[in-house]
């Protein structure tokens, strides 16, 4: 049997040079529109912000900015944000990308809704493609302050799928400026931050790139995931993995599925990294169940790991 490959991915270049990045929103196209803009609606709190010229709709939580952008059509992931909080920081994203040989172009105002100040971003398309949009802060008023039984707190971070986990690593970390907390050890998992955050995203080697694996909203506690997974099951929606504690994180997770098919992953107790104040090492996590769930090694049905059962 051939030894088991191990990876060691880089950090070079900008590396590190975001410590105050976020999520900001996503965007997708669904199959039915009022039927997954209600589920969002009913689940998780999200409301209309705004009704698109094409028949699109922008949820989000109360005023501020949106956080999901729906479309109809065939599923799929059609953009994904990040808010810039640091200092300089878009002007410094802009002029790597530029000097990397993307092409950057001005991301369209109707994109920044309910701001604060005179927000602008920019689009590039990561290495599959797809649109990323980044910008400087926006008002997001709704957050942070709700009933964590009825709503999350915000979301959290996007793990993407793709075909070449070191390229998309490369893209983030080397260019845009995120750093590596923690990888596999056969290189087909990242987890990168931006912020304090033991990640805003990761990446994920499950076939072909250009879409998520899933993405994430933050419970205020563990307390919180029994009402959750209570409120789960009286909507009638079934729990597809968990509750359990991913190593790379140390976060508590509960999944299930939106009406498109997308993994809707809710997270607490996320590991936190002061940067200011450490000298940090990536860790090399060993690829078996054990590892994306301490508690047993449970998968769900669509996560595999290239050692152990």
């Amino acid at each position: 049997m051939d030894k088991p490959q191990r990876v060691v991915l880089q950090e070079r270049g900008a590396a590190g040079t975001l410590t105050r990045t976020a999520v900001s929103h996503i965007g997708f196209s669904v199959p039915d529109l009022a039927a997954t803009a209600d589920f969002y609606r009913r689940l998780l709190g999200l409301v209309v912000h705004e009704e698109l010229p094409q028949g699109g709709l922008r949820l989000g939580w109360g005023g501020g900015h949106h956080v999901i952008e729906l479309v109809e059509g065939q599923k799929g992931l059609r953009h994904y944000g990040f808010e810039v909080r640091d200092a300089d920081g878009l002007d410094g994203i802009a002029k790597r990308l530029a000097d990397s040989g993307h092409t950057v172009s001005a991301l369209d105002e109707r994109y920044l809704d309910e701001t604060v100040g005179e927000p602008h971003g920019l689009v590039v398309s990561d290495p599959h493609g797809t649109p990323v949009h980044f910008h400087t802060p926006v008002q997001r008023q709704g957050e942070t302050a709700a009933d964590t039984g009825r709503r999350p707190i915000k979301y959290q971070h996007i793990t993407l799928a793709t075909d070449d986990v070191e390229a998309m690593t490369a893209f983030f970390v080397d260019v845009v400026g995120f750093r590596i907390s923690d990888q596999l050890d056969d290189g087909r998992f990242a987890w990168l931050r931006s912020d304090q955050d033991h990640h805003t995203l990761a990446v994920v080697n499950v076939g072909q790139g250009g879409d998520i694996d899933h993405f994430s909203f933050d419970l205020a506690e563990w307390a919180d995931f029994k009402s959750w997974c209570d409120r789960l099951t009286d909507e009638d929606v079934d729990v597809t993995w968990g509750p359990g504690r991913h190593g790379p994180g140390d976060n508590l997770f509960v999944f299930f599925d939106d009406p498109a098919g997308n993994h809707i992953e809710l997270s607490a107790e996320m590991e936190k990294f002061h940067d200011d104040r450490v000298t940090y090492v990536p860790r090399r996590w060993k690829p078996i169940p054990n590892t994306v769930n301490l508690w047993g090694g449970q998968l769900a049905s669509w996560r595999q790991t290239s050692e152990g059962k």
